[in-house]
C-alpha cells in the first residue's frame, strides 16, 4: 500500500520525528506523560442513509488513490501517530499479541483499525483492546474494500460499487464498533487505504474522518523486522505510520520491538489520531 505520501527517509534525507536531545516520557493514556482523552462532547447524529444517498446520487469522482484532499496523513506538533490495521477475512484474522504487548510495556499509544470480520473472529481481543485507554479503535470497514463510488479496485481488491455500497462499508462496521465501544468511532480507514473524493465525503457524512498515512511501516505486513525498524525509526515528525497487527508471523512486531526503545530514548512522542489530529 505504498502511495505517493510514503516517505523513504534515506532517499529524501529527512530527520526522524525523534530528535529531542534527551528522553521524554512517551505520550500515553493513564500513564506517565499522559495525554488528554478525546473530547467527551458528542457530535450531532449524522444524517440518515437515505439523506446521504439522495445528496450524493449522480456525483462522479475524478480522483483515486491514498493521497487525496480530506484524507488525513499527518498530525501537528511533531509527534508520530502509529496506526495498525486488522484487515480480517482473506486479509488475515490473526492477532499479533506480542506487538500489542510491546506497545503496552513501553506506554506507546496507537490507533487500531479493526475490520468487522476481524472483530467477529477475535471477540476476546476486540473487547480487551476496546477497554484499554492506551488504544483508540478505528473503523477499517465492513468487508475491507477500497472506498469507491464506481467500483475502482486496488491491489486486486474490488472497491465498493456505488454510493450505497460505500456508505454501507463505513456504516456497517461503525455500528459494530459502536456496540463494542459504547460510542461511535471517530476515524475510518478503507481497505488498502484507497479512496475517491466522493467516497471521502461520504465518510464525513457518516460521522468519521478518513485516515491515510505518510509512512508505510511494514509494507502490508511483508517487511522483515529490520525493514520495519528502519522505516519506523526514519519517520519524519508529524507522520501517520501505517502497519498491521493481524499477521503475528510477519516482521511487524519484532521490528517495532527493535525500533521503539531507541525512539523513546531520543525523545520521540506518540499520539493516537484523536489526540493529535
Amino acid at each position: 500500500m505504498v502511495g505517493r505520501r510514503t516517505v523513504l527517509a534515506a532517499a529524501l534525507g529527512l530527520a526522524a520525528g525523534c530528535a529531542a536531545p534527551a528522553r521524554q516520557a512517551p505520550v500515553a493514556v493513564d500513564g506517565p506523560g499522559a495525554v488528554d482523552s478525546p473530547s467527551a462532547v458528542r457530535p450531532p447524529a449524522p444524517p440518515s442513509r437515505e439523506q446521504v444517498l439522495a445528496r450524493y446520487a449522480g456525483r462522479a469522482p475524478h480522483e483515486w488513490g491514498t493521497d487525496l484532499p480530506g484524507v488525513v496523513a499527518t498530525v501537528p506538533g511533531g509527534a508520530l501517530a502509529l496506526t495498525f490495521d486488522a484487515c480480517g477475512g482473506p486479509g488475515g484474522d490473526g492477532y499479533d499479541a506480542a506487538l500489542i504487548d510491546t506497545l503496552r510495556r513501553l506506554w506507546v499509544p496507537a490507533t487500531l483499525f479493526l475490520n468487522s470480520r476481524w472483530v467477529d473472529a477475535n471477540p476476546g481481543p476486540s473487547a480487551e483492546l476496546a477497554a484499554d485507554p492506551l488504544f483508540e479503535l478505528g473503523n477499517h470497514g465492513t468487508a475491507h474494500r477500497p472506498l469507491s463510488v464506481t467500483g475502482r479496485s486496488a491491489y486486486g481488491i474490488t472497491g465498493t460499487a456505488d454510493p450505497a455500497a460505500a456508505y454501507d462499508e463505513v456504516a456497517g462496521n461503525r455500528a459494530k464498533l459502536t456496540a463494542l465501544l459504547g460510542r461511535a468511532p471517530g476515524w475510518f480507514r478503507s481497505g488498502t487505504a484507497h479512496y475517491d473524493e466522493v467516497a471521502v465525503a461520504l465518510v464525513g457524512e457518516a460521522g468519521e474522518r478518513a485516515a491515510g498515512f505518510a509512512v508505510n511501516g511494514d509494507g502490508g505486513a511483508t517487511f522483515t523486522p529490520g525493514q520495519v525498524a528502519g522505516a519506523v525509526a526514519a519517520a519524519p515528525p508529524g507522520s501517520i505510520v501505517i502497519s498491521h497487527f493481524n499477521h503475528p508471523d510477519a516482521g511487524t512486531g519484532a521490528g517495532y520491538a527493535r525500533a521503539l526503545p531507541a525512539m523513546l530514548d531520543a525523545g520521540c512522542r506518540f499520539v493516537r489520531l484523536s489526540d493529535g489530529a
